[in-house]
């Protein structure tokens, strides 16, 4: 089965150097160090598409100690930072891509670090102000914590937890659903945000009563992925339904369907439904439960036909 495209980081975050600024700077003097230019999930990417575009310290220019987010060292040793900054392709062997765009075609190395880089870039362009008395922060820790100057409060880089999941019935067909901003035939499997005081499970079988009216009993730890669009961690599992009347709430969910596994790929074949994309633990899920990979082209960038 394929893995999971985000979860492949290889790169040692070397979290004991984020308080050490010799360290640090030792590691940006580094003639081997490399820098990512991002903002809001995107980089810069070779025109061939074969790998992001690394620049030196040098290359970027001269980047203030606390605005350089150090991601760590790659399994070569190579100390890897990078910089929120706006993203201009500076020749024909250039261009500006998004991390859903690319992710799939990349090693699991680059992979890794294009997350945490885009997610610590994100994370900081909307914490620019403390929750706590609304004073102005400041990045320290490498990029890893904004401090406010004025009450002390730290903020640190968050995840929003998310559970995403497979719902079976005892007939063991898969429960899918188009969200209404949806195009016609997208689909995927159900979603939603875990609430306070709320624990996985109970995210898990809240959200499938609320969007489809559908009771689930056991729920399976899967697997997680990070996904940075800004902040999610997406939480997989596989849920056992214990009803299957579907009653839709339409705020949520535009239509839900039952199907087994040739219903879903005879249905894919006649362009009816997408499935989601391969960087996507929904993907992922979906066929795991299928127990294969399906055609390349049922994907929400795939073919119609």
């Amino acid at each position: 089965m394929n893995e999971l495209r985000l979860s492949r980081a290889t790169h040692d975050r070397s979290a004991h150097l984020r308080l050490d600024p010799k360290a640090l700077d030792a590691a940006w003097s580094d003639p081997r160090a490399r820098v990512l230019l991002v903002r809001d999930s995107a980089s810069l990417l070779l025109a061939d598409g074969s790998d992001l575009v690394y620049l030196t310290p040098r290359q970027v220019g001269d980047v203030a100690p606390e605005d350089r987010l150090f991601l760590g060292f790659d399994e070569a040793g190579v100390p890897h930072f990078a910089v929120d900054r706006e993203l201009v392709a500076t020749g024909e062997e250039q261009r500006v891509t998004h991390l859903r765009e690319i992710s799939s075609r990349l090693s699991a190395g680059a992979s890794g670090l294009f997350v945490h880089a885009v997610g610590l870039a994100n994370w900081h362009a909307r914490h620019q102000f403390c929750p706590n008395c609304g004073a102005r922060t400041e990045s320290t820790a490498a990029g890893h914590v904004r401090r406010c100057p004025e009450c002390e409060a730290q903020q640190f880089p968050r995840s929003d937890p998310a559970v995403i999941m497979l719902v079976v019935d005892e007939d063991d067909r898969a429960l899918l659903g188009r969200a209404p901003v949806w195009p016609e035939g997208r689909f995927s499997t159900l979603a939603g945000f875990v609430e306070p005081g709320e624990s996985l499970e109970q995210a898990v079988r809240r959200e499938v009563l609320e969007e489809v009216g559908v009771v689930v009993d056991e729920v399976r730890y899967q697997a997680s992925q990070p996904w940075p669009f800004p902040s999610s961690l997406m939480l997989g599992f596989h849920a056992r339904a214990s009803s299957t009347e579907i009653t839709i709430d339409p705020e949520e969910i535009a239509e839900a369907r039952w199907l087994t596994r040739g219903e879903l790929l005879d249905a894919g074949r006649r362009g009816e439904i997408l499935m989601p994309g391969s960087i996507s633990i929904a993907r992922w899920l979906i066929e795991r439960w299928y127990g294969e990979p399906l055609p390349k082209s049922n994907s929400w960038g795939g073919s119609r036909t």
